[in-house]
């Protein structure tokens, strides 16, 4: 019942976590408006984003839009900037003290999980500067945030086919082999419903105002491991075809420390690597028909 009839605000509302998000919220009775590129929402503007916040009028706000790229390249610097650190200064100002401020931290940010590793990318880099901007805007005008830092999130509709799950799922209920690096990186798997939850119990919590923390499974799973289970759950008996591209450099560990999220917001995760991957596998079976 708390959400019942809260007003809510979740901009990046047609991607994969957005997209989850809005339907559970809904579910639980908030008069959710999503924002996204697909309405026409432009977060770099700043006017934009205060009139976006005077017709809305939010009491919460979860800001999932943002530049998601992770290539290590010159190129995706002013991108990254103005899509995660630009779009998160105005929501921040556009806010004010009497919204709450849920913001996607990435699991790249220096954080105690990562030993406080420099961030390895510009998308890294800007969400660290908006992870510094939200303190500051806590420190000195009392703006309410929360930042969730969600690890490697997989799971039902994730549509960006680039990503490891989808690309790999497509690839073997087409009959394809997929193009896959070594499979060394280790990473900390997490189902989107449960990171869905965890946004959700984020955005009442008074214990977890001003507070950033993990959200994951605090295990470490190899790609090659990942990636072998999704084999055997698809039924195919030839092995994956590792090493056909070059690894990412400066990849940082992603393991979660899920300690904070269970203190502060009473979250751990439900579903295990391989139930999940068997519900993904089947929803894109579903979907391709």
């Amino acid at each position: 019942m708390e959400w019942q009839d809260r007003r809510v605000l979740v901009t990046g509302a047609s991607g994969f976590i957005g997209a989850h998000l809005v339907r559970r919220l809904g579910e639980l009775g908030a008069k959710v408006h999503g924002a996204s590129r697909a309405t026409g929402a432009d977060l770099r503007d700043t006017e934009a984003v205060k009139a976006l916040f005077a017709a809305v009028r939010p009491e919460v706000v979860f800001h999932l839009a943002g530049e998601v790229n992770g290539a290590r390249d010159v190129s995706v610097v002013r991108a990254t900037l103005e899509g995660n650190l630009t779009a998160t200064v105005n929501v921040l100002t556009a806010a004010g003290p009497g919204c709450r401020v849920v913001l996607a931290g990435s699991s790249e940010e220096p954080r105690p999980g990562n030993g406080h590793c420099p961030p390895p990318s510009p998308y890294a880099m800007a969400k660290a500067a908006a992870t510094g901007y939200a303190e500051l805007y806590h420190r000195l005008w009392g703006q309410p945030y929360t930042i969730v830092r969600p690890t490697m999130v997989y799971g039902p509709g994730q549509r960006d086919t680039a990503k490891l799950v989808p690309y790999v799922t497509l690839a073997l209920l087409k009959g394809d082999k997929p193009r896959l690096t070594s499979g060394a990186k280790v990473v900390d798997w997490v189902y989107v419903d449960d990171v869905v939850e965890a946004f959700v119990l984020a955005g009442l919590s008074e214990r977890a105002v001003g507070q950033a923390f993990d959200v994951g499974t605090g295990t470490q799973v190899s790609v090659r491991e990942a990636v072998e289970l999704l084999y055997r759950i698809a039924g195919e008996e030839s092995p994956p075809p590792f090493g056909a591209v070059p690894d990412r450099p400066l990849d940082v560990p992603q393991t979660a420390d899920p300690g904070p999220a269970l203190e502060l917001i009473g979250w751990r995760p439900r579903v295990g690597l391989a139930e999940g991957l068997r519900r993904t596998v089947e929803w894109y079976r579903a979907a391709t028909g």
